[in-house]
């Protein structure tokens, strides 16, 4: 798991942005521009790690299946 923590973090400050209703309702734009932000992150890391990372990882991913993602690498020894 520890290869795939900064891909796990990633994925983790997605949620908890997207769960941050204050920040959303203070400011809209810039919590838009927070998650495009942090997607774009997830993007990079993945392109990075793809050779490394197994197959169900990899399509969950490859789907933007963020949440399933994170379940994956919590629930796993990756």
């Amino acid at each position: 798991m520890s290869a795939f923590l900064q891909l796990r973090n990633l994925l983790q400050r997605r949620l908890d942005l997207i769960a941050d209703h204050a920040f959303r309702d203070r400011d809209a734009a810039a919590h838009l521009e927070a998650l495009k932000q942090v997607s774009e992150e997830i993007a990079a890391e993945h392109a990075r790690l793809r050779a490394q990372l197994p197959p169900r990882l990899n399509h969950v991913l490859t789907q933007a299946s963020f949440s399933k993602a994170l379940e994956y690498l919590d629930n796993s020894e990756a």
